[in-house]
């Protein structure tokens, strides 16, 4: 079984990695979810546990196991890390080499090979601003790909780029990446 780490960060589309994770269980995977502390004010981390039937992670220093350090020994079984939704916040860590969360620390020890995915949500005016595109851009440079966000009234009521993009094509996007690295 495919082991897929999902991080859900503070965006108002975490209620989403509610369905994201449920597909990707139903479509036969295990999902690890890592929640930001900010994203546990948008959707219980109970729920995303009840969903995958796994524990979800929110603190680094919450090591359940003594014999390993968690962020440490997910990254190592990681089959491909995906962050849906991933803030501008987020991006910006992980494109900066911040790791001061259990998200950020995590990918920054995820093994090079390991396939990683972004799925952005934001404002349409933090998505297109040059930092967070200078951001994105680092992280493709070091191997992450992009699921770009979509056209649509946003909760702020702006309407432009920034919504998560659909759920189907997150799953997708998982399962091209997952069938690439088998051939």
């Amino acid at each position: 079984m495919k082991k897929i780490l999902l991080g859900v960060s503070g965006s108002i589309s975490a209620y989403k990695s509610a369905d994201i994770t449920s597909q990707l269980v139903k479509s036969g995977y295990q999902v690890d979810v890592i929640m930001t502390k900010s994203s546990t004010q948008f959707i219980t981390p109970l729920t995303l546990q009840s969903l995958s039937k796994r524990a979800v992670h929110t603190d680094v220093m919450q090591e359940s196991n003594p014999a390993v350090i968690n962020h440490i020994e997910l990254a190592k079984q990681a089959d491909l890390f995906l962050i849906a939704p991933a803030t501008a916040n987020v991006i910006g860590k992980l494109a900066n080499g911040i790791a001061d969360d259990l998200l950020s620390t995590f990918a920054m020890a995820l093994l090079p090979k390991t396939p990683k995915l972004i799925a952005p949500a934001m404002n349409t005016n933090m998505y297109h601003h040059p930092i967070n595109q200078k951001n994105l851009a680092t992280l493709k440079e070091i191997g992450y790909q992009e699921i770009e966000p979509k056209e649509a009234l946003l909760a702020c009521g702006d309407y432009g780029k920034g919504a998560l993009a659909d759920i189907p094509t997150i799953i997708e996007q998982v399962s091209l990446l997952l069938n690439q690295r088998q051939a």
